[in-house]
C-alpha cells in the first residue's frame, strides 16, 4: 500500500491538479481579524493559518461543513465566517466526559454564531450525502493511535456524511516512521493517507502551508520549545462522484 501511496503522491504533484476556489484567503483573514472572536483564539492564528488552509481546501460561501471532534470550536468559528450566513457549521464532539469541559466555550460561540450548531453525538447520525466539507484538525492521530478500527469507522462515517465530490481535510502533527508516535501524539503521512484511502477517499492535494523544518518530530506537540507550532501534514481528500 505504501508504494501505491508514493506513486499517487508523485502523480499528484506532477500534475499540479488543484481546484479553483471561491473563498479567498485575504477575504477570510480580514473577516476573522475584525470579528468578535476571543483573544486567545486570535493568538493561534499565526501558527494555524486557517485562511490559507480553507482556501486550499476549497471551502466556499453556502457550504455545509463538519468540524470533526471540534473540542471548544476554534475551527468551527473560522468556518462560520468562511461559509457565511447561507452556510451551516456542525461543531461536532463525541458524547464523552472530556466534551463537558468545553460546554461553556461552545455555548458562547453558538450564542454569537447563528450558523454554528453544537452537535454532540455520532457522526453516523448526520444524514448521508449532506455535507460539502469536513475537517479533522490535530485530533485524528488520537483516534488512529488508539485503534485503527476506530479510525476506519470514523472515516467511513465522514465518508457517508459527505456529498459525492465532498472534501475531507486532515491536519495533524507529522510523525516519523518507526518512532513512538503514540507517545508523541503524532501520525505519519503514510498512515494517515493509507487509512483515508482504505476508507474510500481519494487524495487530491498536499500542502506545505504548516510545514516547520525546525520541528524534528522527536518532541510532542505540548513541548513548550515548539510553541504550539509543530510540523503538520495537510491533506485534501475527496469522496468520488
Amino acid at each position: 500500500m505504501q508504494s501505491s501511496i508514493k506513486l499517487l503522491v508523485g502523480l499528484l504533484l506532477a500534475s499540479q491538479c488543484f481546484f479553483v476556489f471561491a473563498q479567498s484567503a485575504q477575504h477570510l483573514a480580514e473577516a476573522i481579524l475584525y470579528s468578535q472572536r476571543p483573544a486567545q483564539d486570535k493568538e493561534r492564528d499565526e501558527n494555524r493559518k486557517a485562511p490559507e488552509i480553507l482556501e486550499f481546501m476549497g471551502v466556499k460561501q453556502g457550504d455545509s461543513v463538519l468540524d470533526v471532534i471540534a473540542m471548544g470550536g476554534w475551527y468551527s468559528e473560522v468556518l462560520s465566517y468562511a461559509v457565511g450566513g447561507s452556510g451551516t457549521v456542525y461543531m461536532h464532539n463525541n458524547p464523552i466526559a472530556i466534551t463537558e469541559r468545553s460546554t461553556d466555550e461552545r455555548a458562547e460561540r453558538t450564542s454569537r454564531l447563528k450558523n454554528v450548531n453544537d452537535f454532540v453525538g455520532s457522526i453516523g447520525q448526520i444524514p448521508a450525502s449532506s455535507i460539502d466539507f469536513a475537517i479533522t484538525a490535530l485530533n485524528f492521530h488520537d483516534v488512529y493511535n488508539r485503534s485503527e478500527d476506530d479510525s476506519h469507522q470514523l472515516l467511513r462515517q465522514i465518508y457517508s456524511a459527505l456529498k459525492p465530490g465532498g472534501v475531507l481535510g486532515i491536519i495533524d502533527h507529522k510523525g516519523t516512521p518507526g518512532a513512538d508516535n503514540v507517545t508523541l501524539h503524532r501520525i505519519t503521512f503514510e498512515d494517515a493517507v493509507t487509512s483515508a484511502v482504505e476508507a474510500g477517499f481519494v487524495l487530491t492535494g498536499i500542502s506545505n502551508i504548516l510545514k516547520n523544518s525546525d520541528d524534528d518530530h522527536t518532541r510532542g506537540p505540548f513541548d513548550p520549545s515548539l510553541g504550539r507550532n509543530t510540523d503538520r501534514l495537510v491533506l485534501r481528500l475527496a469522496k468520488p462522484h
